[in-house]
């Protein structure tokens, strides 16, 4: 059974930084690109950040390039998302997914499994 479980998330002031981890089990972790998305209440669930299988490539949204860095650790099974400068319209659950596919990490229909999400808070 595949499971992909979010942590780091918390309540944070307007400027700090946060990293979130995303831990797989069940799955050949190195096989699966692995993106990062949040939803704000009452919004979509947006597209952060993808990395590849291997951990070679990475792609951000244009809105979160330079305060958002993922990473991944294959011995671990775990990606990271660090997140830095941060404001309060970055507050939403993040949460991590893993697909098969590097094509179209930005579409939420590229992944085949989900996690249930941390809660990252920013206060003004």
């Amino acid at each position: 059974q595949v499971q992909l479980v979010e942590s780091g998330g918390g309540l944070v002031q307007a400027g700090g930084s946060l990293r979130l981890s995303c831990a797989a089990s069940g799955l050949t972790f190195s096989n699966y690109a692995v993106g990062w998305f949040r939803q704000a209440p009452g919004k979509e669930r947006e597209f952060a950040a993808a990395v590849s299988g291997s951990g070679g490539n990475t792609y951000y949204d244009d809105s979160k390039k330079g305060r958002f860095t993922i990473s991944r650790d294959n011995a671990k099974n775990t990606v990271y998302l660090q997140v830095s400068s941060l404001k309060p319209e970055d507050t939403a659950v993040y949460y991590c997914a893993a697909g098969s596919s590097w094509l179209q990490v930005t579409l939420r229909r590229k992944y085949d499994y989900w996690g249930q999400g941390t809660q990252v808070t920013v206060s003004s």
